[in-house]
């Protein structure tokens, strides 16, 4: 049983929150928000995490297929804005 939208559990995290990566529990909110999208880290070259992706898997909450951030906080705005993209183009049809 996982976590309802909204709601955060240990099973988003992996089933010890403490091993996990801080970056997770970030991860874990934008996807309980933002169900649309597959949410997650891209990896550099050197193996160091990268830029936090969107990748779009609702056509109704967003326009772009894939969106790319530096921080977990820049990705949430871009994708509030997706929605509000969406709505518009949704009016327009």
């Amino acid at each position: 049983m996982g976590a309802i939208r909204g709601e955060i559990s240990a099973l988003d995290v992996g089933h010890n929150p403490s091993l996990a990566h801080p970056d997770d529990w970030a991860i874990a909110r934008i996807r309980a928000e933002f169900v649309g999208y597959r949410i997650w880290r891209a990896v550099r070259k050197d193996g160091s995490l990268g830029e936090w992706v969107a990748s779009l898997h609702d056509p109704t909450m967003g326009v772009d297929p894939t969106v790319m951030r530096p921080t977990a906080e820049e990705l949430r705005a871009a994708l509030v804005e997706e929605g509000q993209r969406a709505g518009m183009r949704a009016r327009f049809r």
